[in-house]
């Protein structure tokens, strides 16, 4: 609960030494209001009346930046606790018991509890309050990558053998625990274990931590701390489409003998056809069919997008399974579609490089080996793309805000030049 309390500095009683005091100002009511001192001061032009902050700029010969927003925060922190108290009783005024108690040395309240006093900083409560506290505004992929994030920040714990709280995210915390990430957790999902998470595996990590440290601290429940040095490194990656002619063989293939793989095949179809995500695809409902058209609200941007309906399209999702798409789940459909795909002759080698750390390494896999549910909107891209479809359009299916984006996406371009030169090349004299 907010309570109207703020910090203040009064140009007006600068000391002979030049500063001015730093101060917490509560007020109950226009009658009831006191003013605290936090024990800071510096000088009056140093002081952000927009935001009530120190400004960044301050000399440091009237204190460290860092360490005096700290102890601002826990100060404001340890009053909000201290009023949220009193209000508890109505037999307290908080404006009283504020004069009385602040400062005394109590450590109870220096900070803003979580249920037991005990867990009141504990940094896994805290991102499962931040979890719950993104449901309603993100989708429930996005909860499980920060439910991922939190699993990763329990592994280092144990693997370091000290307890992770916020005081840990410093520099050294960032280096060590990206350390960790890229050669020491194992993947999940693989009949081989495999050490090391690949770079934008890792880099989603340490944006969502990010994210849940500010938070924290836009909330006030932690003083202000420097991330800056918690880079989000990310690399572009090679992956896999499918052309025309491929999803063709997929399409016309015979599955007779395995009909189980069927309800993968036409899903996988269905979304190289829309260019819709996987959470997208899967669960298109009969009212957002109307004139030939799709109408989908995407789960990720939440925005609705307009889509014609391709007549093989139209024939799956209509025709066959008369607008009740199989629900399955994303785990087996990436096993399942690999089977389709290398039933349909998809094998042809493809090496793809990704980071590790410092390292560039190298993976070379049959193509059906590559393939997944987000080969769907790749393909999609890319057809689209390379057919003519102009830009924007694909990108308003696609959600990508920029064509630098879009393009980095799809890697069309290299393809597109490819294709180019080939052609140049079949119309000259060979030696």
């Amino acid at each position: 609960m907010r309570h109207p309390i703020k910090l203040i500095s009064r140009g007006t009683k600068v000391g002979k030494n030049g500063l001015a005091p730093i101060s917490l100002q509560y007020c109950f009511s226009s009658e009831k209001r006191v003013v605290l001192s936090t024990g800071i001061s510096i000088p009056p032009q140093y002081w952000n009346r927009k935001t009530n902050r120190i400004s960044k700029d301050i000399p440091v010969e009237y204190g460290n930046l860092h360490e005096l927003e700290t102890v601002l925060t826990q100060k404001l922190r340890k009053a909000e606790d201290m009023i949220s108290y009193a209000l508890t009783d109505k037999k307290v005024c908080p404006v009283k018991f504020l004069k009385e108690n602040f400062h005394r040395d109590n450590s109870k309240w220096a900070f803003r509890q979580m249920g037991d006093e005990k867990d009141s900083l504990n940094v896994f409560k805290h991102i499962d309050d931040y979890a719950i506290s993104k449901k309603s505004s993100v989708k429930s992929c996005t909860i499980n990558v920060i439910n991922a994030m939190k699993a990763h920040l329990k592994l280092f714990e144990e693997y370091r053998g000290e307890a992770i709280t916020f005081d840990s995210f410093d520099a050294t915390f960032y280096e060590e625990f990206v350390s960790f990430l890229t050669y020491e957790v194992l993947q999940v999902r693989r009949k081989e274990a495999i050490k090391g998470l690949k770079t934008n595996t890792v880099g989603k990590t340490i944006k969502h931590l990010k994210s849940f440290l500010r938070d924290r601290i836009r909330k006030k429940i932690i003083p202000i701390m420097d991330l800056s040095f918690f880079k989000v490194m990310d690399e572009e990656v090679d992956a896999v489409y499918l052309s025309w002619k491929e999803l063709s063989t997929v399409y016309r293939l015979d599955l007779t003998a395995q009909p189980q793989l069927e309800k993968y095949r036409d899903l996988f179809i269905l979304g190289c056809l829309t260019g819709f995500r996987f959470s997208d695809y899967t669960d298109i409902k009969p009212e957002e069919v109307r004139d030939g058209m799709l109408y989908v609200t995407q789960t990720k941007t939440i925005s609705t997008v307009i889509v014609p309906l391709k007549k093989d399209a139209r024939h799956i999702l209509i025709d066959k399974y008369n607008m009740q798409m199989p629900q399955v789940s994303n785990v087996n459909f990436n096993n399942y579609i690999k089977v389709v795909a290398k039933l349909a002759g998809i094998n042809e080698l493809v090496k793809i490089t990704h980071k590790k750390g410092n390292q560039i390494v190298e993976e070379i896999r049959p193509k059906y080996a590559w393939v997944t549910s987000h080969t769907c909107r790749r393909s999609f891209c890319t057809n689209e793309f390379l057919d003519g479809t102009p830009t924007n359009l694909i990108m308003a299916i696609s959600g990508h805000k920029t064509e630098k984006a879009f393009r980095r996406y799809i890697k069309a371009d290299q393809v597109q030049k490819a294709y180019m030169i080939k052609r140049i090349w079949e119309n000259r004299p060979g030696l």
